[in-house]
């Protein structure tokens, strides 16, 4: 039998050695850093150093607040926000809409993109300041946001604006926002653990406890390290990704599929790719048992069986939206890895013309 082949990084991706290795060592001696004994106090200070760690390798200045996750990072940056108004792109991940709750949505265009003018029509309309949620790079599509050019609307107005990076964090460069959140299990680190960066402090309202007032509960000491471990690995391997992606997205091609936000500047780690008259939960059980992982959406709600509101947002109708799987490379992926899963796209897209036929 084959060994399965992983092509869904985007949800999570597998630990790195270096992140293991760090985190195994910190089990063997670590203790609560909020103790005052010896052993507290060196827990403290490895905890701070593993703060430093992970600024440094994610050139940020600020601060860092670590929380479980990605998730807790985004609803403690929209919840504690000095910020009168919520606005959130479209296409944010479920997450960030969740935490929003009914607030106002910038609209985009049909590659997912976040329209500049909308953005200004709708920070235009009322005096008081904003927090503008707009995501780095989408889950689902991997398409990128142009945030210089609308961190400067944003800012015109002296309006927060706050990106999720969970896809982009440790990839590429982070964006000049002012709060940010980001994973350790999306790079290589371990799951559980993620962080708020924070510009300035006295953007938000402190809640007590842990992590300079900010965030209650006893701080995760050996998964900081492994984060930071993850971090400073090396990603060379992302010129790698660029290549098999773009070879993929031709092969999809021209077997009469279709590259979701084709012409838009994304992630080289995903991409989306409809198949005309095969359902997206038909095809992930077909790759799967051909020993293939990939997703329909984001892996928060592709077990949820609803239409993508990303694809949505984009004008794609929700009989094309559930046509749609995404694939997602990390550090292992070859071209040996894409034939495979070509070889089973094309089966199941001929079978599925045929069944039109």
């Amino acid at each position: 039998m084959k060994e399965r082949l992983y092509l869904d990084h985007a949800a999570t991706t597998p630990m790195l050695p270096e992140a293991q290795e760090a985190m195994t060592a910190a089990f063997a001696s670590w203790a609560n850093p909020s103790s005052p004994h010896g052993e507290g106090r060196g827990a403290r200070s490895d905890l701070e150093e593993a703060r430093r760690r992970i600024a440094a390798a994610l050139d940020w200045s600020g601060e860092v607040i670590f929380t479980s996750g990605a998730s807790e990072a985004i609803a403690l940056a929209l919840s504690c926000v000095k910020a009168e108004r919520l606005i959130v792109s479209a296409v944010e991940h479920d997450a960030v809409l969740r935490a929003a709750g009914d607030v106002e949505r910038i609209p985009v265009d049909e590659q997912g993109r976040v329209d500049g003018g909308k953005l200004n029509w709708v920070l235009s309309g009322a005096e008081q300041q904003a927090l503008v949620a707009i995501q780095a790079v989408n889950s689902e599509t991997g398409v990128k946001q142009d945030l210089d050019d609308l961190r400067e609307r944003i800012h015109v107005g002296g309006n927060i604006l706050f990106s999720d990076c969970s896809q982009s964090a440790g990839k590429l460069p982070l964006p000049d926002a002012d709060l940010i959140a980001i994973s350790a299990h999306k790079l290589g680190g371990p799951p559980g653990i993620g962080a708020l960066l924070v510009k300035d402090f006295t953007s938000l309202h402190a809640l007590g406890g842990q992590e300079r007032g900010y965030r209650p509960g006893t701080e995760n000491l050996p998964a900081a390290l492994g984060f930071a471990a993850a971090l400073e690995a090396p990603t060379g391997w992302l010129g790698r990704a660029a290549e098999l992606r773009e070879h993929l997205d031709k092969a999809i091609e021209q077997e009469g599929g279709t590259v979701v936000a084709g012409i838009a500047d994304r992630m080289p780690t995903i991409a989306s790719y409809r198949m005309p008259g095969v359902a997206a939960n038909a095809q992930l059980i077909q790759f799967d048992m051909a020993g293939i992982a990939v997703s329909a959406g984001s892996a928060c709600s592709s077990g949820s069986l609803k239409s993508s509101h990303v694809l949505t947002a984009m004008g794609w109708s929700a009989e094309e939206a559930g046509e749609v799987v995404r694939v997602s490379f990390g550090p292992q992926t070859s071209r040996a890895d894409i034939y495979r899963f070509m070889d089973v796209w094309k089966r199941l897209a001929a079978e599925g013309r045929g069944a039109v036929a």
